[in-house]
């Protein structure tokens, strides 16, 4: 694609999050990584993002309205900040993709309801756990009625940065909501596991959910045809369990990250980072249309 038609998009944060979303931009066709901007300049994160030849900055959201507009922006910050970011890109015109779990915006999953991305300019990604669960979670209910759903998201203690401590209330509060919207369940519960084992274990997500009316040869395959989606632009993710019984399913789902730069473990951060190129991508696409 010719770079005029490429869409302009700058990434905010420059953790682990940040760093390997700014590496599958790059490896995008469509997408033209013109600016990673974190608030520390000594950062190993904005050494990294240079090395890899995009331009940085330590000057956060201020350096990204200087520079702007843009047509794509990718807050890989955390809850408390993401507020102020939509509020300084608001009138800019600019799309906004939410990789924290504020849990403001339209609730968007790739697979369920991915099309919403070309119309809506703020966008929110629930959270790591919500990506992987939800789309397994969104066809089990098209197949039965559930009353009760819980999960319970195991990560590596490496793969969890500062923020993403800090943010595990509004993770947990972020992804039972939308796990009730998209399964019109009136109880979820969210858990989160935070595993320092050595060595560390791969990202894990266990769904359990309680229904009367489950039909268990439909939904396996209704099960096997979401994680098939989800592989489309996750190549790592898998389901390693499947159990269906009269009133109760299980499921667990794994993710490994595709290719070299992130490490085994952090299948958190490829799920949520792959889902968010691609629904700029798509807005790419879209807007050529």
């Amino acid at each position: 694609m010719a770079a005029d038609e490429q869409l302009r998009v700058a990434v905010i944060g420059a953790g682990l999050i940040g760093v390997d979303l700014a590496d599958k931009i790059r490896r995008s066709a469509v997408l033209d990584l013109a600016l990673v901007a974190g608030r520390d300049r000594d950062s190993l994160g904005l050494r990294r993002a240079a090395e890899m030849g995009h331009p940085t900055s330590a000057g956060g959201i201020r350096a990204v309205v200087a520079s702007g507009p843009y047509d794509v922006v990718f807050d890989a910050t955390n809850a408390e900040s993401h507020a102020a970011h939509w509020a300084a890109l608001r009138a800019t015109g600019t799309t906004l993709i939410d990789l924290t779990p504020r849990g403001e915006g339209t609730v968007v999953v790739p697979g369920v309801n991915g099309t919403l991305a070309a119309d809506c300019r703020h966008l929110n990604l629930v959270s790591c756990g919500g990506q992987a669960a939800i789309p397994v979670l969104h066809t089990i209910s098209q197949r039965c009625t559930p009353t009760y759903i819980e999960v319970v998201s195991t990560g590596a203690s490496a793969s969890a940065g500062r923020a993403t401590r800090l943010n595990l209330d509004q993770y947990i509060a972020t992804t039972s909501a939308a796990i009730r919207t998209f399964t019109g369940t009136p109880e979820a519960k969210v858990l989160v596991n935070l595993s320092p084992a050595r060595p560390a274990p791969p990202f894990r997500v266990a769904m359990t959910v309680l229904a009367d009316d489950i039909r268990p040869a439909p939904l396996r395959t209704s099960v096997a045809v979401a994680a098939d989606a989800v592989r489309a632009y996750v190549p790592g993710y898998k389901v390693t369990s499947l159990s269906v019984a009269t009133d109760r399913i299980q499921v667990v789902v794994e993710v490994t990250p595709a290719g070299d730069r992130l490490p085994r473990h952090a299948g958190s951060v490829d799920i949520i980072n792959a889902a968010a190129v691609l629904l700029a991508e798509q807005s790419s696409a879209a807007s050529r249309r």
